[in-house]
């Protein structure tokens, strides 16, 4: 359904509570969405859990490049690292919008996701609406 890539634009420590970091992560990508041309914007944190295993929520919003149409996101998933510094997550999004354009699909609309990020900053997604 769609795809996309960018880079993390902050990231900061929100709590250390009891010894586990809560961690928060911003990123701007771009990409294409059922061929409409988008940008994604998204802010996420995320904690470890025992075993190796990284818990994350978050939202955003999907914006047309025109900027004419917008939708939002929130979703949760689960990640771990496969490597030195690059994290994969897997998880469901929750779309909405009041668009009657181009995004109007997105509109109550469930995906299941593939998020990447690497040591240097670049992230690539990738969403599969889930019928």
């Amino acid at each position: 359904m769609g795809e996309d890539k960018g880079k993390i634009t902050s990231q900061r420590v929100l709590d250390v509570e009891g010894g586990t970091p809560k961690m928060e992560t911003s990123f701007s990508a771009t990409g294409k969405y059922r061929g409409v041309e988008a940008t994604d914007m998204g802010t996420y944190w995320s904690t470890p859990r025992p075993g190796g295993a990284i818990h994350g929520e978050g939202q955003g919003v999907l914006m047309s490049k025109d900027g004419q149409e917008m939708a939002t996101w929130t979703g949760q998933g689960v990640g771990r690292f496969t490597s030195p510094g690059k994290i994969r997550f897997v998880g469901s999004l929750f779309f909405s919008t009041t668009s009657t354009g181009k995004l109007a699909f997105l509109n109550n609309l469930v995906g299941v996701f593939e998020y990447e990020s690497d040591e240097i900053g670049n992230t690539s997604s990738k969403v599969w609406e889930w019928k």
